[in-house]
């Protein structure tokens, strides 16, 4: 019986250290050599100081700061709780979360058609990005909020769309984070006095 198990344990021993180990090492190893940034959570510094991530959203409160599009995830971008809401197009509680929300954008001083991902989650909850249309119908509570031209407000978006993956694949996009730092460092918000 022991001449069987010994090569069974030999090899049981030799595979756990070769895919269990070595080969997520070498992996690993890998990907921080072709890809740094994005191996390490495609994080956001800013004055060394790690503010988010490109790839996970987060809230912004405030009129001086363009806001997510809502979030489904826990209390609001919470990576631990990350998920969509299951409610159908036939739900009340959804129709009324939606119009609640509509009507809270109308309150902000949106006019116009609202973008539907300015009241709708994403299947993860966590998307850091909006579409231009919310991006622009934005602007207007911007530069008010910050005291500065909408030109400036919605040029900084424009140099901040991102077109479809590889070209192709999705919508033009936004990324809030990446906005509200270029917005923070063109015009930074009054202090309040």
């Amino acid at each position: 019986m022991l001449t069987h198990l010994r090569p069974a344990l030999t090899l049981l021993i030799a595979f756990t250290l070769l895919t269990g180990i070595a080969y997520p090492l070498a992996m690993t190893e890998a990907a921080q050599a072709l890809f740094p940034s994005e191996s390490r959570g495609s994080l956001i510094t800013r004055d060394g100081t790690v503010v988010g991530s490109s790839l996970i959203g987060q809230t912004f409160a405030g009129a001086t700061y363009f806001h997510p599009r809502p979030s489904a995830a826990g209390t609001g971008y919470d990576a631990s709780a990350s998920s969509g809401t299951n409610l159908g197009p036939t739900s009340a509680k959804l129709a009324e979360r939606l119009k609640t929300d509509a009507d809270t954008l109308r309150a902000a001083g949106i006019t116009g058609p609202i973008p539907a991902d300015a009241v709708t989650t994403s299947g993860s909850g966590l998307d850091p990005h909006i579409s231009p249309a919310y991006a622009m119908a934005q602007v207007a509570r911007v530069a008010e909020a910050r005291k500065v031209e909408p030109a400036l407000v919605r040029d900084l978006v424009n140099a901040h769309i991102e077109g479809p993956q590889f070209g192709v694949f999705g919508d033009p996009r936004v990324n809030v984070l990446a906005l509200n730092l270029a917005l923070d460092a063109r015009a930074p918000a009054p202090r309040p006095q």
